[in-house]
């Protein structure tokens, strides 16, 4: 594997219909714009970070056949339950928070061009483990 060099993940990208509209509501998530430059093919390269910049996120113009489907974006947070209050106050689409037995708390939200994320929690302390 060491022959191909690959090092890591530097961006993902988020199909999108209306790159300033994206950009308007990711801003307003308090994502940090990192990069929007034009392209040579009349287009923008936009670069977001939700927080450390450990993870780049691109929003890409959308192709018309493009399908959002299941979640591929996990986002975390520390405190679930007052990103998932702070999302729906800001009118952001989502889900109930999920607290299975075990399994970190989570909750799945959509941006407007209907791209499902999900937001989770710290994993829960595992059985037997001391607190």
């Amino acid at each position: 594997m060491d022959d191909f060099h690959i090092t890591g993940v530097r961006t993902v990208s988020i199909p999108v219909n209306d790159q300033d509209a994206a950009l308007r509501f990711y801003r307003g998530l308090g994502f940090a714009v990192l990069r929007d430059t034009p392209t040579p093919n009349g287009g923008r390269w936009i670069e977001l970070a939700p927080g450390d910049e450990q993870v780049i996120l691109t929003l890409e113009p959308a192709d018309p056949d493009v399908h959002r489907g299941a979640i591929g974006i996990r986002f975390t947070s520390d405190d679930v339950d007052a990103t998932h209050a702070a999302l729906i106050a800001a009118g952001v689409e989502a889900d109930e928070i999920l607290r299975w037995p075990g399994v970190p708390p989570m909750f799945a939200w959509r941006d407007p061009d209907g791209n499902a994320f999900s937001v989770t929690g710290p994993a829960p302390a595992a059985d037997g483990a001391a607190s």
